[in-house]
């Protein structure tokens, strides 16, 4: 990736596009202060440096799909090939090295009970030099996926947030069908989420309106959400790490929504397992970490125990393989 640096302008930008990945220069444009051909310029380089991307992703609940946190302790040679492993395969969406480069977590989607079996019965237990290997299911997310890290950017201003926040999806209901084209739809906007309409129909054999329609059908339905994949560093956060904890169940809610509006949390969830509550978390320097463990996360009584443990190598966030 080339080496860049981001401005005031270029910070907007990528809050902007957090909050609306797929809004219109012009119309990010207007609420910035500045030309459209500024913002197109900005974004391009930032794309081109590999510092931003635009990703669409399929929200799995919506879809009627169910999501596993994995972790796999492996040898220490071994882990970084399986790491990569994982990160090529399409229904992982965040895949990354952890405890020493020793141990590996990555959230893995299933669409059925067989394709679960397979992969956390069958293969992954029986891959060469994997040591162990614990899988728990993802009950409920509290902060993360659509509704993005609320620590990540903080370029705009609350009346330039609500002029690009679109509009809510529709709360619930029946899980979301896929139609004929639909797969192919969302494999190319996990590549680019802002591909043009002439891209995308060409990519799944439909017209541009019949995209345009099943764009807005998907993203009004909770099923398709739009993420911004950025290096954490140019942001200024140089630490990610996780954490594991353990929550007396009356009080699990009210910890996880607590720890949502900590602005060092960039994901919470529900799960199965001894640690019923996991976080993932972005911080500026050991020292942030240390203050955020002993100070926000320590005012909650209500946390019985607790395991964290630092991001050594993020192989895959939202999208592609990073390099």
């Amino acid at each position: 990736m080339e080496i860049v640096a981001l401005d005031t302008v270029d910070r907007q930008l990528a809050h902007a596009l957090q909050l609306d990945g797929r809004a219109s220069f012009s119309t990010i444009a207007a609420v910035l202060g500045v030309s459209d051909q500024t913002v197109a310029r900005r974004y391009r380089r930032l794309r081109s440096a590999g510092a931003l991307r635009v990703v669409g992703l399929p929200n799995a609940r919506r879809l009627g799909h169910v999501e596993w946190l994995v972790r796999l302790r492996c040898m220490p040679d071994a882990a970084g090939p399986i790491a990569e492993a994982l990160a090529r395969r399409e229904n992982t969406s965040w895949v990354g090295l952890t405890s020493g480069g020793a141990e590996i977590v990555c959230v893995l989607r299933s669409r059925s009970p067989a394709e679960r079996n397979a992969l956390l019965l069958g293969q992954l237990p029986h891959t060469p030099r994997v040591v162990a290997v614990t899988a728990h299911l993802l009950l409920r997310t509290f902060f993360g996926g659509a509704t993005g890290w609320n620590g990540r950017a903080d370029a705009l201003t609350p009346d330039q947030i609500e002029a690009l926040r679109p509009e809510p999806a529709e709360p619930g209901g029946e899980p979301v069908r896929l139609g004929d084209g639909d797969e192919a739809l969302l494999a190319e906007l996990a590549l680019d989420g802002r591909a043009s309409l002439q891209r995308l129909a060409a990519a799944c054999g439909r017209s541009e309106s019949t995209v345009q329609r099943r764009l807005e059908h998907l993203r009004a339905r909770g099923a398709l959400f739009f993420d911004v994949e950025i290096e954490p560093g140019l942001l200024g956060f140089s630490g990610e790490g996780w954490l594991w904890l353990s929550v007396a169940p009356r009080d699990l809610v009210s910890v996880a929504t607590a720890m949502a509006g900590h602005p060092e949390i960039a994901f919470v969830a529900a799960t199965t397992g001894s640690a019923n509550l996991v976080a993932s978390l972005g911080v500026r320097d050991v020292d942030q970490l240390f203050d955020y463990v002993a100070g926000p996360l320590a005012a909650l009584d209500a946390i019985r125990d607790l395991e964290s443990a630092p991001v050594m190598r993020t192989v895959k966030r939202a999208g592609l393989l990073l390099h």
